[in-house]
């Protein structure tokens, strides 16, 4: 499969992302080189391999839950454009059928 900058360019928009020609251009040969990774990975012979749950063999550190902040929830709702009963309003962006 090939990636194409029309292609690029209707995923850029189905993100709301805004994409010169030139962006598109490179992000249509990243696409390239992961899928040519992705196909050497199917490619790989696995059958002997044992699967993992980590690629490490060995146990995460663990450290005790301390609070590093304050609660801020005042200071940046004082800050929003918009807030509500303590919820912040945003404009609707996902149409709704009606």
């Amino acid at each position: 499969m090939s990636f194409d900058i029309s292609d690029i360019k209707k995923i850029a928009h189905l993100s709301s992302l805004a994409i010169t020609d030139e962006e598109a251009s490179a992000l249509s040969k990243n696409f390239e080189k992961i899928l040519t990774i992705k196909k050497k990975m199917k490619e790989s012979n696995t059958d002997n391999i044992e699967p993992l749950s980590h690629p490490f063999d060995t146990a995460q550190p663990t450290r005790p839950d301390q609070v590093s902040e304050q609660n801020q929830r005042e200071k940046m709702q004082a800050i929003a454009p918009e807030v509500k009963a303590g919820l912040y309003i945003v404009p609707q962006f996902v149409e709704t059928e009606s």
